[in-house]
């Protein structure tokens, strides 16, 4: 597979198949609670459940997959943590060394994980450019590759099958999305919603933490726009620029970008905890956070959207994380000035 925007729906359902018996076919929830609050049936994609506890597990160990038939003997990654676990635990189930690169102030939890799973954990910097440039150094030296966390197309298909998963179950069970939610760092998993989405007539949304919101500023100027990361609790979200690949095929199709706050993420936190019974990690929690955002603002709900999917993208959190959402109360009031900007598709 070509480094262009020329994928279609095929590359995720080629992904698919080969991932087929590799990674978990994660569980979709419902909570009639959740449903209430949005006045839309909200299906939620459990991928916290997912083998290395994210979806960066299918993008990872399908790059990973086609570079070891390739030939190749170890593999690098910058990441501030899921990306970081699942190209260790991909490397280790290919007999791959990997070397991860992690910020700094990356949590415990990730660092741990990662090299649990044998990876090599180096620390760089806080901002991604300061990753970067450790890995090419760290390729230049060794030779071997880079899988970017969502600038490559068999990152970008791999996660877009757990959106195609969610979309075939719904259809299944007779209710097909109308809509579709994806967080948005890098941008590579709504990329693959866009491609796993394409052709079924389905409304997709990325959500972005409010401050870090490259790809919302990207989309209104045409062009990519760089941004200096907010401070959010949603860590997973704060890259300072959406991927290239990214763009270039969510620009002309993705319906639009939902900006949510961190009282919004905790208390969408709150109610996966509650509701659903399972743990996600604020990253993965703010697709829900956009979800009710966006029946707050009409665009889902009676008369709008019956059936809206959300993918739940990890679960890899601090206990002490978990400790303060858990007992923290949002004082944001639910009527808030609209902040969806985006385009039809």
């Amino acid at each position: 597979m070509s480094h262009t925007v020329g994928q279609v729906r095929a590359d995720v359902e080629e992904a698919a198949r080969w991932l087929a018996g590799r990674v978990v076919r994660t569980p979709v929830l419902r909570s009639p609670v959740i449903d209430g609050l949005a006045g839309a049936r909200i299906l939620l994609k459990a991928e916290n459940l997912q083998n290395g506890g994210s979806y960066k597990m299918r993008g990872a160990l399908r790059a990973v997959g086609r570079l070891a038939a390739s030939g190749h003997t170890g593999v690098i990654a910058q990441s501030t943590g899921n990306h970081a676990i699942a190209m260790a635990l991909a490397a280790r189930e290919h007999g791959l060394t990997a070397t991860v690169v992690l910020p700094v102030d990356a949590t415990t939890t990730k660092v741990d994980r990662a090299r649990a799973a044998g990876a090599r954990v180096v620390l760089a910097g806080t901002d991604v450019a300061e990753r970067v440039a450790v890995v090419d150094g760290l390729s230049d030296s060794s030779g071997h590759p880079v899988v970017d966390a969502y600038d490559h197309p068999d990152v970008i298909a791999g996660q877009g099958t757990a959106s195609l998963e969610l979309i075939e179950e719904a259809e299944r069970a007779g209710t097909p999305l109308d809509a579709l939610v994806v967080p948005v760092g890098g941008g590579g998993g709504v990329a693959g919603a866009c491609l796993a989405a394409a052709g079924r007539g389905i409304e997709v949304y990325g959500v972005e933490p409010v401050g870090c919101d490259s790809l919302a500023r990207s989309l209104a100027a045409g062009v990519r726009v760089p941004v200096a990361p907010a401070p959010t609790i949603a860590d997973g979200l704060r890259p300072s620029c959406v991927g290239e690949l990214p763009f270039a095929i969510v620009r002309d199709v993705l319906r639009g970008v939902v900006r949510v706050d961190d009282d919004e993420i905790g208390a969408a936190f709150r109610l996966i905890l509650m509701e659903l019974k399972v743990l996600a990690e604020p990253s993965g929690a703010a697709g829900l956070a956009g979800a009710l955002r966006l029946a707050r603002e009409e665009r889902v709900g009676p008369g709008r959207r019956r059936t809206v999917g959300v993918v739940l993208t990890g679960g890899n959190v601090e206990a002490s994380v978990v400790a303060g959402l858990s007992t923290q109360r949002s004082t944001q009031r639910s009527a808030m000035v609209p902040t969806v900007e985006g385009m039809a598709a």
